[in-house]
């Protein structure tokens, strides 16, 4: 649906030339400075108030006929400047009409960073002051979209959303605008950004490291909103409107009074549960998305936007109604649960069914929200317990992480629903890594029988995994492990071996082979403090073994991360020492919250623990990655060695300082 700009005027007046030179240049390019706005404006607005605001923002760029400021300028020079100069050259791309349309490229961004702006005594959970604003266009019964792009796309997105305006700004004017560094600074003085260098060196960091990629990504439809999609907006709540304001007049004309329809379906800005001041979805069951059965084999984009509704009341109006009523204001009747990092807010679009249907005496409803998170609500057949609504993150999923999410738990068993690539599934136990996988059934509409899962306490006597393998028709013979962790995506795991003599540095692989087994089989059991953490994935990273002591047996080192949904990662470090049995707990010789270590932002670590000798005499052992050339013992014991590895007689208790070299320079102190 192409929304058409706004109609040129011809009329000619004395005293309008500069006007009609910024209007000749922003009809000339009104799809590029409104593509500029949308990009700089608020993610948070959401998509639909997003590119209404950008039109918005571009024709109120556009100054009255009559401005005296206007008309003053353009006598001076003959085409509209403001009244701080746009930075020189900033139309100068642009041929004749460069400096009008500089004028009103510079007028946009200052229209568009407002949006972020708050007075100092304005309430902080209200939006800024510039979005408050009555604005044109306006659209009535339609939610309007940019054409969905692919996960990179997505993924560009997210990563703007994260970053204030002004570096989305120089984003924008670098790979759009074509300025370079000290073009995109002096514009962004100009626009009245309070640190227009680092703004420029923050956005310099985004895109990485395919900027050209990314720029071909923001002149893609993701990020056109002059070409959109349409939805029906909420049709319930426009009739409850429509009720409420007739009888807010006849109280008006009765009374003589003045009375104020409240509208149910729509929230005050302040509510905790919508705190972004984001409209209440729609409640119309009609209008929730759903997906072709056979997306999933014809699209690049393999995630949960390519799951189709399943289950067999995906047709049940009143079911999937009550479902979207919950999410969008529970009552107290309905336990609420998130995972870490999760909002529990409304969606701001029509969210994507993926199932309805009843599973182990409840009638279950599972949504996808816009890429960020999945949604289920579940409710008894019978009896009087109440309902339940879960939330958990999922953005960024892919074939791996988008392939299950779980529908039920019972007792020590659990059911899932399984992506539509998935071709076979079967369960193994960690702690059995010489037993083969043993089939899991899977019914017609996707849901499985009922599979073991972890003991939450007690015994660690057993660490179920689902195995799966994706179909053929996207990719060849891709086995791999997830193992639910009490939320509702199961997190993946991963294995990365050591690194050969010379070799460059190994990516992880699937668990599915036998090392990875065997490593899995001693650290299984540590994946207990991770439980209800919100845990994307984790992978086991063999990244050193030594030779001990006294007697010489191999001992190896793995470091554990767990990489949640939000963001931070968590590592934890094994020392594996030789064992009678290949199920043998490893030791955790270091613990660390919200790190990047031992992941590819955090390629080195060193790690260093006591161990008693058979002999009785204590050691202090250590070990670094690959790139370690040197270890150093400081405090109760001096000592320094060359290479990764690291021993030295040490009293049991001796206070140990451990730091190591690395190649190319640089210095790493040991994780605790």
């Amino acid at each position: 649906m192409p929304i058409h700009q706004p109609q040129q005027r011809t009329d000619v007046h004395p005293g309008r030339t500069g006007v009609q030179q910024a209007e000749a240049a922003l009809v000339e390019h009104y799809p590029r400075l409104v593509r500029l706005a949308y990009v700089v404006l608020p993610p948070a607005l959401g998509r639909h108030r997003r590119v209404l605001a950008a039109h918005a923002v571009v024709q109120r760029a556009l100054p009255a006929a009559g401005s005296p400021r206007v008309a003053a300028q353009s006598r001076r020079s003959g085409a509209p400047v403001d009244a701080e100069p746009a930075p020189e050259g900033a139309g100068s791309d642009l041929g004749p009409s460069g400096a009008a349309y500089g004028w009103m490229r510079l007028r946009v961004l200052r229209g568009a960073l407002a949006h972020e702006r708050r007075p100092r005594w304005w309430p902080g959970r209200l939006p800024a002051p510039a979005a408050l604003r009555p604005a044109v266009p306006v659209v009535w019964g339609l939610r309007l979209f940019p054409r969905a792009g692919g996960v990179d796309e997505l993924t560009l997105d997210r990563a703007l959303s994260t970053v204030p305006g002004a570096v989305r700004a120089a984003f924008a004017l670098q790979l759009l605008e074509g300025l370079d560094e000290s073009g995109a600074r002096d514009l962004l003085a100009g626009a009245g950004v309070a640190d227009p260098a680092g703004a420029v060196r923050r956005a310099a960091r985004l895109g990485r490291p395919d900027r050209a990629g990314a720029q071909a990504m923001l002149r893609s439809g993701e990020f056109d909103p002059c070409t959109v999609q349409t939805r029906p907006s909420d049709l319930l709540r426009r009739r409850h409107r429509v009720r409420a304001v007739a009888v807010a007049a006849a109280l008006c004309v009765v009374g003589g009074g003045l009375a104020v329809a409240v509208d149910e379906g729509a929230r005050p800005t302040g509510d905790d549960r919508n705190p972004a001041g984001v409209a209440v979805p729609a409640l119309d069951p009609a209008g929730l998305l759903r997906t072709s059965a056979e997306r999933w084999a014809d699209t690049s984009r393999v995630d949960f936007t390519a799951w189709p509704a399943r289950g067999g009341r995906t047709g049940d109006g009143e079911l999937l109604g009550r479902a979207l009523r919950a999410w969008s204001g529970p009552p107290d009747s309905v336990r609420v649960t998130t995972t870490p990092g999760t909002v529990a807010a409304p969606p701001v679009e029509p969210p994507r069914l993926l199932f309805a249907g009843e599973v182990d005496g409840a009638a279950v409803v599972l949504f996808h929200d816009s890429g960020d998170r999945v949604v289920r609500y579940a409710e008894p057949l019978s009896g009087s317990g109440g309902a339940a609504l879960d939330f958990a993150r999922t953005d960024d999923a892919d074939v791996t992480t988008g392939a299950a999410v779980v529908v039920s738990r019972t007792g020590d068993s659990a059911r899932f629903l399984l992506a539509p690539w998935i071709e076979e599934s079967t369960t193994r136990d960690l702690l059995a890594p010489g037993t083969p996988a043993r089939p899991l059934a899977v019914g017609p509409d996707g849901v499985t029988a009922p599979a073991p899962r972890p003991a939450a306490n007690g015994a660690c006597g057993s660490w179920p995994v689902l195995q799966l393998r994706s179909s053929g028709r996207i990719v060849e013979k891709h086995a791999f492990l997830v193992t639910d962790l009490g939320d509702l995506a199961p997190a993946h795991l991963t294995y990365t071996p050591k690194p050969g003599r010379g070799a460059p540095a190994r990516q992880p692989r699937e668990a599915t082979g036998g090392e990875a087994l065997l490593a899995w089989a001693r650290t299984a059991c540590s994946l207990r403090t991770l439980s209800g953490s919100g845990v994307r994935a984790v992978n086991n990273w063999a990244f050193a073994e030594q030779k001990l002591p006294e007697d010489g047996a191999s001992a190896g080192w793995l470091c554990t991360r767990a990489d949640t949904w939000r963001g931070p990662g968590r590592v934890l470090v094994h020392f594996l020492e030789p064992a009678g049995s290949p199920t043998d707990p490893a030791a955790v010789v270091a613990d660390r919250d919200d790190t990047a270590l031992c992941s590819r932002f955090g390629q080195h670590v060193l790690a260093g623990t006591r161990w008693k000798a058979a002999s009785g005499r204590w050691y202090v052992l250590a070990a670094g990655s690959r790139a370690v050339t040197r270890i150093e013992a400081t405090g109760a014991v001096r000592e320094a060695a060359g290479g990764p590895t690291f021993a030295v007689r040490a009293p049991r208790d001796a206070a140990v300082e451990l730091t190591a070299s690395l190649r190319g320079g640089g210095t790493l102190a040991a994780v605790r």
